[in-house]
Protein backbone atom coordinates (compact mmCIF):
# COMPACT_ATOMS: atom_id res chain seq x y z
CA UNK A 1 0.00 0.00 0.00
CA UNK A 2 1.21 3.50 -0.84
CA UNK A 3 2.53 5.72 1.92
CA UNK A 4 0.21 8.52 3.03
CA UNK A 5 1.42 11.95 4.17
CA UNK A 6 -0.88 14.64 5.54
CA UNK A 7 0.84 17.90 4.60
CA UNK A 8 -0.49 21.30 5.61
CA UNK A 9 -1.55 23.23 2.47
CA UNK A 10 -0.47 26.63 3.82
CA UNK A 11 2.56 25.66 5.91
CA UNK A 12 4.04 22.41 4.50
CA UNK A 13 6.05 20.39 7.01
CA UNK A 14 9.70 20.46 5.90
CA UNK A 15 10.34 16.89 7.08
CA UNK A 16 7.53 15.50 4.92
CA UNK A 17 8.52 17.57 1.90
CA UNK A 18 12.06 16.24 2.17
CA UNK A 19 10.81 12.67 2.46
CA UNK A 20 8.58 13.18 -0.59
CA UNK A 21 11.56 14.43 -2.59
CA UNK A 22 13.54 11.35 -1.54
CA UNK A 23 10.74 9.11 -2.81
CA UNK A 24 10.67 10.94 -6.16
CA UNK A 25 14.46 10.75 -6.56
CA UNK A 26 14.36 7.01 -5.81
CA UNK A 27 12.04 6.42 -8.78
CA UNK A 28 8.72 6.80 -6.98
CA UNK A 29 5.38 7.90 -8.36
CA UNK A 30 3.58 10.36 -6.08
CA UNK A 31 0.10 11.87 -5.94
CA UNK A 32 0.31 15.54 -4.98
CA UNK A 33 -1.99 18.60 -4.90
CA UNK A 34 -1.81 21.55 -7.27
CA UNK A 35 -3.81 24.74 -7.74
CA UNK A 36 -6.20 22.97 -10.14
CA UNK A 37 -6.49 19.34 -9.01
CA UNK A 38 -4.46 16.41 -7.73
CA UNK A 39 -1.79 15.09 -10.09
CA UNK A 40 0.56 12.18 -10.60
CA UNK A 41 4.24 13.08 -10.58
CA UNK A 42 7.67 11.54 -10.97
CA UNK A 43 11.27 12.53 -11.71
CA UNK A 44 11.80 13.96 -15.18
CA UNK A 45 14.39 11.36 -16.22
CA UNK A 46 12.87 8.22 -14.71
CA UNK A 47 11.67 5.92 -17.50
CA UNK A 48 10.22 3.27 -15.17
CA UNK A 49 8.14 5.77 -13.19
CA UNK A 50 6.88 7.33 -16.42
CA UNK A 51 5.70 3.94 -17.69
CA UNK A 52 3.87 3.33 -14.41
CA UNK A 53 2.00 6.61 -14.87
CA UNK A 54 1.15 5.64 -18.45
CA UNK A 55 -0.35 2.38 -17.18
CA UNK A 56 -2.37 4.08 -14.42
CA UNK A 57 -3.85 6.59 -16.87
CA UNK A 58 -3.82 4.21 -19.91
CA UNK A 59 -2.10 6.91 -21.91
CA UNK A 60 -1.13 6.51 -25.54
CA UNK A 61 2.17 7.62 -27.08
CA UNK A 62 0.75 10.97 -28.25
CA UNK A 63 -0.28 12.22 -24.81
CA UNK A 64 1.14 15.66 -23.97
CA UNK A 65 3.00 15.34 -20.68
CA UNK A 66 3.67 18.36 -18.50
CA UNK A 67 6.78 19.53 -16.71
CA UNK A 68 5.68 21.24 -13.52
CA UNK A 69 8.28 23.93 -12.92
CA UNK A 70 9.24 26.14 -10.02
CA UNK A 71 9.42 29.41 -11.97
CA UNK A 72 9.85 31.06 -15.36
CA UNK A 73 13.62 30.61 -15.45
CA UNK A 74 13.16 26.86 -15.13
CA UNK A 75 10.55 26.85 -17.92
CA UNK A 76 13.00 28.42 -20.35
CA UNK A 77 15.41 25.49 -19.86
CA UNK A 78 12.85 23.08 -21.28
CA UNK A 79 10.63 25.15 -23.63
CA UNK A 80 11.61 27.24 -26.66
CA UNK A 81 10.21 30.67 -25.82
CA UNK A 82 10.49 34.16 -27.29
CA UNK A 83 9.83 37.64 -25.89
CA UNK A 84 6.08 37.45 -26.59
CA UNK A 85 5.87 34.11 -24.80
CA UNK A 86 7.85 35.35 -21.82
CA UNK A 87 5.56 38.35 -21.30
CA UNK A 88 2.49 36.15 -21.38
CA UNK A 89 3.99 33.56 -19.05
CA UNK A 90 5.04 36.26 -16.62
CA UNK A 91 1.47 37.57 -16.49
CA UNK A 92 -0.17 34.16 -16.00
CA UNK A 93 2.23 32.26 -13.75
CA UNK A 94 1.97 30.91 -11.21
CA UNK A 95 -1.54 29.78 -12.10
CA UNK A 96 -3.78 27.01 -13.46
CA UNK A 97 -2.45 27.02 -17.04
CA UNK A 98 -0.44 24.49 -19.01
CA UNK A 99 1.47 25.90 -21.99
CA UNK A 100 2.52 23.76 -24.97
CA UNK A 101 5.89 24.68 -26.47
CA UNK A 102 8.48 23.14 -28.73
CA UNK A 103 10.77 21.20 -26.40
CA UNK A 104 14.45 21.99 -25.95
CA UNK A 105 17.17 19.35 -25.94
CA UNK A 106 16.90 19.23 -22.13
CA UNK A 107 13.60 17.32 -22.45
CA UNK A 108 13.98 13.54 -22.79
CA UNK A 109 12.54 12.39 -26.13
CA UNK A 110 10.13 9.98 -24.44
CA UNK A 111 8.41 12.95 -22.77
CA UNK A 112 7.91 14.85 -26.01
CA UNK A 113 4.94 14.51 -28.33
CA UNK A 114 6.28 12.04 -30.93
CA UNK A 115 5.21 14.12 -33.94
CA UNK A 116 5.17 17.74 -32.79
CA UNK A 117 8.19 17.43 -30.43
CA UNK A 118 6.32 19.50 -27.86
CA UNK A 119 6.15 19.55 -24.07
CA UNK A 120 3.68 21.07 -21.64
CA UNK A 121 5.01 23.38 -18.94
CA UNK A 122 3.34 25.06 -15.98
CA UNK A 123 4.05 26.80 -12.66
CA UNK A 124 1.48 25.88 -9.97
CA UNK A 125 0.20 28.37 -7.42
CA UNK A 126 0.20 25.86 -4.55
CA UNK A 127 2.51 25.86 -1.54
CA UNK A 128 2.94 22.09 -1.28
CA UNK A 129 3.81 21.78 -4.96
CA UNK A 130 6.16 24.77 -4.76
CA UNK A 131 7.88 23.42 -1.64
CA UNK A 132 8.42 20.04 -3.32
CA UNK A 133 9.80 21.63 -6.50
CA UNK A 134 12.20 23.76 -4.43
CA UNK A 135 13.42 20.71 -2.54
CA UNK A 136 13.89 18.69 -5.75
CA UNK A 137 15.63 21.51 -7.59
CA UNK A 138 14.10 20.15 -10.80
CA UNK A 139 10.69 19.88 -12.47
CA UNK A 140 8.21 17.09 -11.87
CA UNK A 141 6.99 15.10 -14.85
CA UNK A 142 3.27 15.33 -14.24
CA UNK A 143 -0.23 14.57 -15.45
CA UNK A 144 -3.68 15.18 -13.95
CA UNK A 145 -5.02 12.32 -11.81
CA UNK A 146 -7.97 11.36 -13.97
CA UNK A 147 -8.59 7.60 -14.10
CA UNK A 148 -9.30 6.03 -17.50
CA UNK A 149 -13.06 5.64 -17.05
CA UNK A 150 -13.62 8.97 -15.29
CA UNK A 151 -14.35 12.42 -16.67
CA UNK A 152 -13.11 14.39 -13.64
CA UNK A 153 -9.99 14.16 -11.45
CA UNK A 154 -10.11 12.35 -8.12
CA UNK A 155 -10.52 14.72 -5.16
CA UNK A 156 -10.37 12.54 -2.01
CA UNK A 157 -6.82 11.45 -1.02
CA UNK A 158 -8.16 8.51 1.01
CA UNK A 159 -10.04 7.27 -2.05
CA UNK A 160 -6.92 7.75 -4.16
CA UNK A 161 -4.90 5.56 -1.82
CA UNK A 162 -7.63 2.92 -1.78
CA UNK A 163 -8.01 2.82 -5.57
CA UNK A 164 -4.35 3.09 -6.55
CA UNK A 165 -3.04 0.78 -3.84
CA UNK A 166 0.47 -0.29 -4.81
CA UNK A 167 0.46 1.47 -8.18
CA UNK A 168 1.92 4.61 -6.59
CA UNK A 169 4.46 5.04 -3.79
CA UNK A 170 2.96 8.02 -1.99
CA UNK A 171 -0.33 9.89 -1.72
CA UNK A 172 -0.15 13.39 -0.24
CA UNK A 173 -3.25 14.62 1.53
CA UNK A 174 -3.08 18.38 1.06
CA UNK A 175 -6.78 19.00 1.54
CA UNK A 176 -9.28 19.86 -1.17
CA UNK A 177 -7.59 21.61 -4.08
CA UNK A 178 -10.22 21.49 -6.81
CA UNK A 179 -11.44 19.16 -9.51
CA UNK A 180 -10.77 21.09 -12.72
CA UNK A 181 -7.71 20.35 -14.84
CA UNK A 182 -5.64 23.26 -16.11
CA UNK A 183 -6.49 25.27 -19.18
CA UNK A 184 -4.09 24.12 -21.91
CA UNK A 185 -2.76 26.74 -24.33
CA UNK A 186 -0.93 25.94 -27.57
CA UNK A 187 1.78 28.60 -27.65
CA UNK A 188 2.97 27.59 -31.12
CA UNK A 189 -0.25 28.86 -32.67
CA UNK A 190 -0.40 32.50 -33.76
CA UNK A 191 -2.13 33.82 -31.77
CA UNK A 192 -1.96 31.24 -28.95
CA UNK A 193 -5.02 28.97 -28.79
CA UNK A 194 -6.81 27.13 -25.99
CA UNK A 195 -6.90 23.40 -26.77
CA UNK A 196 -8.46 22.34 -23.44
CA UNK A 197 -10.79 24.41 -21.30
CA UNK A 198 -10.06 24.20 -17.59
CA UNK A 199 -9.68 26.33 -14.51
CA UNK A 200 -7.70 29.16 -16.10
CA UNK A 201 -9.37 32.13 -17.80
CA UNK A 202 -9.81 31.08 -21.44
CA UNK A 203 -11.12 34.52 -22.39
CA UNK A 204 -7.55 35.67 -22.87
CA UNK A 205 -7.04 33.40 -25.89
CA UNK A 206 -8.68 32.10 -29.03
CA UNK A 207 -10.45 28.76 -28.71
CA UNK A 208 -9.18 26.06 -31.05
CA UNK A 209 -11.74 24.30 -33.26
Amino acid sequence: MAQFFQIHPEDPQVRLIRRTAEIVRAGGVVVYPTDSSYALGCAIGDKGALERIRRIRRLGPEHDFTLVCRDLSEITLYARTDNRDFRLLKALTPGPYTFLFRATKQVPRRLQHPKRKTIGVRVPDHRIAQALLAELGAPLMSTTLILPDDEMPLTDPYEMREILGNQVDLVIDGGFCGFEPTTVVDMMADPPQVVRLGKGDAGLFEIAD
